[in-house]
């Protein structure tokens, strides 16, 4: 298969492409969910011994939903700095220690969208978190030691991967 024409039919909040693509003699039309490029990161306090999560409102499921935190990458940002960017706006942390755990398709088959999921060790607040005010965000952080972690039901796929990453590595 190979895209052979790719337009943009949505251009709001979210971004969709219509792509023309050729398969053999045939052409298919397909659309593309294109939000860009994200981070996310499983934050571990080493001072509090405890993995910090957030819970906010995501139009998807259309419920509050328990992930760790994430954001889009903005232009000019690579992923290490944006993953900065988002934990202290989301968590108020800083970074004391920031390892990659995997670049992900969240959705390949309907989604353009890559996510670099990373394990962040912190251990002091700069700020009080929660999310921009300008972006409409309302983020509560949510404290989990390792046993509850791994006894609540996670829906999200990234928090799922960040989690059983750690387990790995604990085993």
């Amino acid at each position: 298969m190979q895209i052979i024409e790719r337009s943009r039919v949505f251009n709001g909040h979210y971004k969709v492409n219509q792509l023309i693509v050729q398969d053999g003699d045939t052409q298919l039309k397909r659309e593309q969910f294109a939000p860009g490029k994200a981070v996310a990161a499983l934050v571990y306090d080493t001072d509090r011994q405890v993995y910090v999560l957030t819970s906010q409102f995501r139009i998807g499921p259309e419920a509050e939903i328990l992930e760790i935190a994430a954001g889009m990458i903005d232009g000019g940002e690579t992923p290490d700095t944006a993953v900065r960017r988002e934990i202290h706006e989301e968590l108020g942390y800083e970074i004391d220690k920031l390892e990659k755990i995997v670049d992900m398709w969240p959705s390949p088959g309907t989604s353009s969208e890559l996510i670099t999921v990373y394990y962040a060790e912190v251990s002091h607040r700069s700020g009080d978190g929660g999310g921009l005010v300008e972006e409409n965000e309302n983020i509560e952080m949510v404290d989990f030691t390792w046993d509850q972690l791994v006894a609540e039901p996670l829906q999200d796929a990234k928090t799922v991967i960040a989690v059983q990453w750690v387990r790995l590595r604990k085993s």
